[in-house]
């Protein structure tokens, strides 16, 4: 009953139109009504649910989300993203379908930057889509590529949602930070070979080749802002600073770069700049301070262990429960947006991971991936909505080029989920 309780009013509110955040709230009323009710709690004391509510925000390692945030808009402003697309077309330009493989390598790249799937792919949009569609490349397969490239930006540190779960389910988000570096790579060699796949279809002139020396100009030019993830990283892992510490490094470091070195970064846009990273970071924080709330009801109420009765049958197979787990990821990511995915997912599926004996730093990945694949499955597809609009098609368009790439990309997901190694060893020795 509890857990019909807990699905009912968190999709009463949200068919009503209500925004997430507060369709939380009003999933955490209703819980605490219910357990009032039936006497699992002494009394309904909204005061108790103001306390969880303002605990939920007062988070340190949150504070790494706004400064990732800003580190994103100084990268997009300040010219380290033009760089990073330039140094790879000298690169891998001039090949058959060129310009997708320059998209694929950008943004591993600045995956490795801002943390950010929309911020990601708007600047690759707008950047790269017209270059396509001037060659002659079909622009809704373009518009895909780009989207599916965008989407590993959660999955490569650093990584706003390996932030917002770790602080969810109490992991490590350095460990969560090391051990998306295998599986966001793998998936960009998968949406490689994809577009390898699609293009050889293409009849588009290659883009000429670059000498030596241009080449070797344009690394030069972007090597500031390729060294800022291996710096962040390193100094993660030698304890020079932690992942909250981070993100201020990051967001220090492309300001300086792009006002001082690159000097795009104009000081007439400082002030819109910050205010866009303080917006986007409100809305992230607010529904935080929301699920927190919920995730503490949803504890009191003992739904956890509801749904690991639920599961009973499958948590002697670790494989077949992960299996099981990813398909519901899957089918929620579809109606729900990344970030309140992850917030109302994890206080349920983290109890039963652990009594499977599951790695959480693994399922963290797992999940954080999966639910990086439902930014590009309509209908709410938040990243797929951002390169509709930077190109101007219309979903069904883009939705037709991405799917090669979102079958890759499940590919890899279901291929970490039979051989969980690919994940744990990578982190452990990079750990050691």
């Amino acid at each position: 009953m509890t857990v019909s309780i807990f699905v009912f009013s968190l999709l009463a509110a949200m068919a009503i139109g209500m925004p997430i955040a507060y369709s939380l709230l009003v999933c955490g009323l209703s819980l605490m009504a219910y357990l009032a009710a039936t006497g699992v709690i002494p009394a309904f004391d909204s005061q108790i649910l103001a306390q969880r509510f303002v605990d939920g925000a007062d988070n340190f390692p949150l504070l790494a989300v706004p400064f990732f945030l800003l580190a994103g808009e100084f990268m997009n402003a300040g010219g380290l993203s033009r760089r990073i697309v330039n140094m790879a077309m000298a690169w891998v330009g001039h090949f058959r379908g060129g310009l997708g493989y320059v998209a694929v390598m950008a943004a591993i790249i600045m995956a490795s930057l801002s943390g950010s799937a929309v911020a990601d792919t708007a600047a690759l949009a707008a950047l790269l889509i017209p270059m396509m569609r001037a060659a002659g490349y079909d622009v809704g397969r373009s518009a895909g590529l780009i989207a599916a490239g965008g989407i590993i930006a959660p999955v490569i540190p650093p990584s706003i949602g390996f932030i917002i779960f770790g602080v969810a389910a109490n992991v490590s988000i350095t460990k969560l930070f090391i051990a998306g570096i295998v599986p966001g790579v793998m998936m960009g060699v998968a949406i490689g070979l994809a577009w390898w796949w699609v293009a050889k279809r293409d009849n588009v002139q290659p883009a000429p080749r670059m000498s030596l020396s241009e080449k070797l100009r344009a690394t030069r030019e972007g090597l500031l802002a390729f060294g800022l993830p291996v710096f962040i990283i390193g100094g993660m892992k030698f304890g020079v600073f932690t992942p909250t510490e981070a993100a201020v490094v990051a967001a220090v470091y492309s300001f300086l770069v792009g006002a001082f070195v690159y000097r795009e970064l104009q000081w007439s846009k400082l002030y819109g700049l910050i205010l866009t990273a303080g917006k986007t970071t409100a809305v992230i924080m607010f529904l935080v301070a929301a699920a927190m709330v919920s995730a503490w009801l949803i504890t009191v109420a003992n739904i956890p262990a509801e749904v690991a009765k639920m599961m009973e049958p499958f948590m002697d197979n670790k494989m077949l429960l992960m299996v099981i787990l990813m398909l519901l990821v899957i089918v929620v990511g579809t109606a729900l947006d990344f970030t309140p995915t992850v917030l109302i997912l994890t206080p349920v599926l983290m109890p039963l991971v652990k009594q499977a004996g599951i790695d959480p730093v693994y399922f963290g990945v797992m999940f954080i991936m999966n639910n990086a694949i439902g930014l590009i499955t309509p209908p709410v597809g938040t990243v797929l909505n951002v390169v509709c609009g930077v190109a101007r098609i219309n979903m069904d368009t883009a939705f037709k080029g991405v799917m090669p790439f979102l079958l890759a990309q499940l590919a890899v997901l279901f291929l970490l989920v039979a051989f969980p190694s690919l994940v744990i060893v990578p982190m452990k020795w990079m750990l050691s």
